[in-house]
């Protein structure tokens, strides 16, 4: 596959029309057409269901589109990496997180990295823990921010010090919210959103200790946004950490802490032993000058 071929079959993605794809290309439509043939049959698969006013992507098509934007977006990337030999730091930064209070410190660091290289541009990417891996691994992710317990192996990181509590969402006018805690008892019978990843839900079975096979989990989410929205509409309550919520307008979420309390900690990351833009280092650079100031205070 070529990568300008690519190009050709994401224009024509997004547009559902050859002819307004090949518009946009700036070349001519049965040479589009061909080029997308010739596509398919080098994957010998259908990428397209050819309608008589538009065209739509086949399952096949769906994936090579997620494919080749990752394709697109890493050789991008490569180019910036290679290109950054001037001494003014110009760039871009890409930083996967999730939705954490932690969110706060990273925007500290992201504040003096600005103030410093201006040029660079800071791409941030929100996602769980376990797609944000992936894709640093694959090269898309520069730096990532990580609620524990994340594997750490193949890491460099640092630990940022505030422990963010476990809570329970819920309405303003649900029973719960007369609570000042919320125990395990309050909650078992009730229908619950638990976080999608799987280490995350071991945590939380060890909290619930024998009675997390009795659980009633209505819904599983992988952000707590959708979580909150499903919350507001009375259908289940998410368990989360408390800096996802903490955004939400207390006159229809509200939320309550575990009790006994239960924390997490958040990591932020980059992969050990592998070159990075200078954009990348610069910034790794100022995370390792944050973490010494904390030290120091």
């Amino acid at each position: 596959m070529e990568i300008r071929v690519l190009r050709y079959f994401l224009m024509t993605a997004r547009e559902q029309n050859i002819t307004r794809a090949a518009e946009l290309l700036h070349i001519t439509q049965p040479t589009l057409s061909r080029q997308l043939s010739a596509l398919e049959d080098e994957l010998g698969v259908v990428l397209f269901t050819r309608g008589n006013k538009k065209i739509t992507l086949t399952e096949e098509g769906i994936l090579l589109k997620r494919r080749a934007m990752e394709i697109l977006d890493l050789e991008e990337k490569t180019i910036e990496e290679l290109q950054a030999k001037d001494p003014l730091v110009e760039g871009s930064v890409t930083i996967g997180c999730g939705e954490y209070g932690a969110v706060r410190t990273l925007a500290r660091i992201c504040s003096t990295y600005r103030s410093r290289y201006p040029k660079v541009q800071i791409r941030l990417h929100t996602a769980t823990a376990d797609v944000i891996y992936d894709m640093m691994k694959q090269g898309l992710v520069d730096i990532g921010l990580f609620m524990e317990p994340i594997n750490t192996d193949e890491l460099e990181y640092i630990r940022f010090p505030d422990k963010e509590p476990w809570v329970i969402s819920m309405r303003p006018d649900d029973p719960l919210a007369s609570k000042d805690w919320i125990s395990k008892e309050d909650i078992l019978d009730l229908p619950l959103i638990l976080p999608e990843r799987l280490s995350v839900q071991s945590e939380l079975a060890n909290w619930f200790g024998k009675d997390y096979d009795r659980l009633n989990v209505a819904f599983t989410g992988n952000l707590a946004t959708n979580s909150a929205i499903m919350a507001q509409h009375g259908l289940a309550y998410p368990i989360t950490i408390e800096g996802t919520m903490q955004f939400w307008n207390k006159d229809t979420l509200v939320y309550r802490k575990l009790y006994p309390e239960m924390t997490s900690q958040t990591i932020i990351a980059w992969r050990r032993n592998i070159p990075y833009s200078s954009a990348a280092l610069k910034f790794i650079d100022e995370i390792n000058a944050f973490q010494a100031l904390q030290a120091s205070t």
